[in-house]
């Protein structure tokens, strides 16, 4: 039977064809399937799984060299820096979200009582995050999933959140007459023949995805709905592609929004935009 250290070089040596990151990916499922963190592995790289633990990594392994991604074979992602249940029901929590999470939390005072929706919520990583940061807050967080919605309660039970409410809803739908300081979403903005969707995230939900010939249907949707949801001089944040700054930009001044403000990711790619809802 192999070691460890024997495991993770021939895994990292099949994982290479696929990933970014072969040698990640195995120690992240190799230490999966033997009920370990990764440092234990570095730390008895010659300890031989049992039988039964070199059969689970073996099954993992090949599901990971089919193209599915770690998140769901470990039924975790890390997000802001808290660790959040994923299933293939959600899109998986990207780092690139964390930039909407920074904007908003730049906009929200420290100790203000805000009212915050979060559109499309998925695993609940930005609801929460956002309740967490700012507990005085009441945020409502609403999907058309209800398998989502119950992924999401369940990382909100789990990591302390108890001031975000969770609705099963079309966008706004769910939401009737209440009014709202920020609402923020990450809605679908990819194109439906976009090459990336014949990749890894062809095992992610496809209505968290995709939005049209063009990617903007889910904006052109929302935008003037948010509106009607907003509070005079409230604000809307929004993800979108880095791509498609300048279509939602005047999507957002055709609705009636001012200050409008594109922020741009760590490679200095235009990633969210913010406008606000004049007084």
């Amino acid at each position: 039977m192999s070691t460890v250290a024997e495991l993770l070089r021939q895994s990292s040596q099949h994982l290479a064809s696929i990933s970014p990151t072969p040698r990640l990916d195995a120690e992240l499922l190799l230490a999966c399937a033997l009920g370990c963190s990764r440092t234990h592995l570095w730390a008895w790289p010659q300890a031989t799984p049992e039988p039964h633990q070199h059969e689970r990594f073996r099954r993992l392994l090949q599901r990971r060299l089919r193209g599915e991604p770690v998140a769901y074979l470990l039924g975790r992602r890390e997000f802001w820096s808290r660790e959040f249940e994923v299933a293939p029901t959600t899109l998986i929590p990207r780092p690139e979200t964390e930039l909407l999470v920074e904007q908003a939390l730049s906009l929200i005072p420290l100790k203000s009582r805000w009212r915050i929706a979060d559109l499309g919520t998925g695993s609940g990583a930005i609801a929460i995050s956002l309740a967490l940061e700012r507990p005085l807050t009441h945020v409502v967080a609403t999907d058309i999933c209800s398998q989502a919605l119950r992924l999401a309660k369940s990382n909100a039970r789990r990591l302390g959140a108890r001031n975000v409410a969770f609705l099963l809803g079309d966008w706004l739908s769910a939401l009737a007459a209440q009014s709202f300081d920020l609402i923020v979403t990450n809605p679908p903005y990819v194109a439906a023949a976009d090459p990336h969707l014949k990749g890894e995230i062809r095992f992610e939900p496809a209505i968290a995805l995709v939005a049209g010939d063009d990617g903007l249907d889910a904006f052109r949707r929302l935008i003037p709905q948010t509106k009607l949801c907003l509070k005079p001089g409230g604000f809307v944040l929004l993800e979108h592609g880095f791509r498609q700054a300048e279509a939602v930009a005047e999507l957002l001044a055709r609705a009636g929004f001012t200050n409008i403000v594109c922020h741009c990711d760590l490679e200095g790619r235009p990633r969210s935009t913010m406008a606000c809802l004049a007084k």
